[in-house]
């Protein structure tokens, strides 16, 4: 089984505005970084030839989605936490409104299977509503692939400078 995961973010402007020109800049270099990752299998991509290119969703303009595939958590969390990523993780607030909801969701999926975007949006709101559970989970509250509390989460690093 695969990791899959999914983030949304509310820009604090436009994409194309002088308020996002850093991030960005940021965009090819942190993709190329994810893409280049161990454990990375795929991403959303709205364009190959353009890196900087976002997804474009019917979910509002204002809204950026990130949305990939991983070999497992440990995977993913070394690239999101122990990578150069994190840096840019830090600066999340110059860019992006401060979320009240949860904003990043994970769920098993088939080695091989793409999810579609639609199936991501509708395991973020499962968990909005339902909490997690095996269908829709976060690091604090992981789950195997066979739907049992992963005790993995437990011995991953706190995310807590990550907050700051």
């Amino acid at each position: 089984m695969h990791l899959a995961q999914l983030n949304i973010a509310h820009l604090r402007a436009p994409i194309d505005s002088a308020e996002l020109a850093e991030f960005v800049a940021l965009l090819e270099p942190i993709n190329a970084l994810a893409d280049a990752a161990p454990g990375f299998v795929w991403r959303l991509k709205e364009s190959e030839a353009d890196p900087t290119a976002t997804v474009v969703h019917d979910y509002g303009d204002m809204l950026l989605i990130n949305f990939s595939v991983w070999e497992s958590t440990e995977s993913l969390w070394d690239y999101v936490y122990r990578s150069p990523h994190l840096g840019v993780l830090r600066r999340r607030r110059e860019w992006f409104l401060r979320a009240v909801e949860p904003y990043m969701v994970m769920w098993w999926v088939p080695d091989g299977e793409i999810p579609s975007l639609a199936e991501g949006m509708e395991r973020l709101e499962r968990l909005r509503t339902g909490g997690p559970g095996p269908e829709a989970f976060t690091f604090r509250d992981a789950y195997t692939p066979e739907g049992r509390p992963s005790s993995e989460a437990a011995s991953l690093p706190a995310a807590a400078e990550a907050r700051k």
